[in-house]
């Protein structure tokens, strides 16, 4: 053998030595393949003598506390890489026919891997029938379909069923009922603070927890449609411009026929505020946010709806209760900042959104700091008004948005901190989405002579900034 092996030796120095630019790009492909195919069989020859090295403890005798430190030490070879192919040494015997594949070069070392492991790890019930027969099957995929490891690593179960179905059933059912104990022992939610005003998300769930909340998630998570971000003015009903929507059938926001019906109802109420007149939203920007984004917002949202429909145990199910112990100027001035009951600090203006739709505890503090009086939750808007909303709004009122009644807040139009009262005449119903909009004040609502919200989009939008309503929940 040493004869053999001097030859290969030599042949692989004239090969190394052998120059390249020579190569067509064809036989150069061959020599990668050819390459690669003696390697694997080279691997197989090495491991072999692994084998035989560990069988007549040669590692042992030259001192080492294994084989697998004998070959770290003999070879420069890093610990866990020696410790594998040790391990595949010793599963290689049991799979014959596995070993000859090797030697061939018909597969790789790395397939050899998992089919042994795979024939390795099936039940003592299969027998070294059931155990032959799999290494054949997992072979035969490995030489004819040319499986990638990960792909054979996935034939597992199915190579169980193949040679004893009685015991896969067993084994899976097994399986899935220690995998289900194990993640509902495990099941865990976990709010952590991480930063300034961030918190990470840390849990896990079991499989039928994870399909409820992912049922619940996708319906809300989806991209939302774009919102107007413009508006074309339309004449009164005698005009070309109705006309031509008429006749165009031109699709209005959240793609309504405008042909359908006139879109004119309500001109007389325009005509109160002169030259101002009805406009079509027309598409804007498309919903840009991450997939993770708007799962989090969805999360958000299941849980909002939770709230404003009332089902939760008082204690919990509640508006947030906000205590403003900031002096009443600053609120109204929008500087300085809000405390949450959880200690955060949150800015002006997510406290002012947050008053739309919630209850509000006056707080009067002296010089020191002491609180002095909190008055009884008295600006909420209650039920009777949300219904009123509800009939009138019938969803979210921003131009486009197509959002249910159940997932909007109540919005003071003119802010209570700023003296609005608590009225239909100066409430809307909002999304979060849109509600947020609201807030960063590039957009503005008002309520027509017709007791109907429109919205004045910024300049940056329309340089006209004409007014423009929603037409998805009713026809106007």
């Amino acid at each position: 053998m040493n004869g053999v092996l001097a030859q290969v030796e030599a042949g692989v120095s004239e090969l190394a030595a052998g120059p390249l630019w020579t190569l067509s790009d064809a036989e150069i492909t061959d020599e990668v393949r050819r390459v690669h195919v003696t390697i694997q069989a080279l691997s197989g020859r090495f491991l072999t003598l692994i084998g035989a090295a560990d069988s007549r403890d040669i590692p042992h005798n030259a001192g080492a506390t294994g084989t697998a430190n004998w070959l770290s030490y003999l070879l420069a070879m890093r610990y866990r890489d020696a410790q594998a192919w040790t391990k595949l040494a010793g599963m290689l015997p049991a799979v014959p026919v596995v070993e000859a594949a090797l030697a061939d070069g018909r597969v790789t070392v790395d397939q050899a891997r998992v089919i042994a492991k795979t024939v390795h790890d099936l039940p003592s019930g299969v027998g070294e029938l059931g155990k032959a027969k799999a290494a054949e099957v997992l072979t035969k995929l490995a030489t004819d379909d040319r499986l990638l490891p990960e792909m054979l690593e996935r034939h597992q179960r199915q190579i169980l069923e193949t040679v004893a179905p009685e015991i896969a059933e067993d084994k899976l059912r097994k399986d899935l009922e220690r995998a289900e104990r194990s993640a509902y022992d495990r099941r865990d939610f976990t709010l952590i603070p991480h930063g300034e005003g961030e918190y990470r998300i840390r849990g896990v769930l079991d499989a039928e927890a994870a399909a409820i909340v992912r049922t619940a998630l996708d319906p809300l998570s989806g991209p939302r449609k774009p919102a107007p971000t413009a508006a074309a003015a339309i004449d009164d009903c005698g005009d070309a411009a109705c006309g031509d929507a008429s006749r165009g059938r031109r699709a209005g926001a959240g793609g309504m026929d405008a042909d359908r019906e006139c879109i004119h109802a309500g001109r007389g109420a325009d005509a109160v505020d002169g030259d101002r007149a009805e406009v079509r939203a027309l598409p804007g920007e498309p919903d840009l946010r991450s997939a993770g984004a708007r799962r989090a917002d969805a999360l958000v949202e299941v849980c909002q709806r939770i709230m404003n429909a009332g089902e939760l145990p008082d204690n919990g199910g509640e508006k947030p209760h906000l205590t403003i112990t900031l002096p009443w100027d600053a609120l109204r001035a929008k500087v300085g900042a809000g405390l949450l009951d959880t200690g955060d600090l949150v800015t002006l203006e997510t406290v002012r959104r947050l008053a739309c739709d919630a209850m509000i505890i006056p707080a009067v503090l002296g010089g020191d700091g002491q609180v002095l009086d909190v008055g009884r939750a008295r600006r909420l808007i209650d039920r009777p008004l949300r219904r009123a909303l509800v009939l009138r709004d019938k969803g979210c009122a921003f131009p486009g948005c197509e959002r249910p009644p159940q997932w909007c807040h109540g919005h003071h139009i003119r802010s209570w901190a700023d003296g609005g009262g608590t009225c239909l005449a100066n409430s809307v119903l909002l999304c979060g989405f849109h509600h947020r909009e609201i807030h960063h004040g590039h957009w503005e609502v008002r309520i027509r002579p017709d007791g109907f919200p429109e919205f004045l989009p910024p300049a940056f939008v329309d340089p006209l900034r004409r007014a423009v309503r929603n037409t998805l929940h009713r026809r106007c």
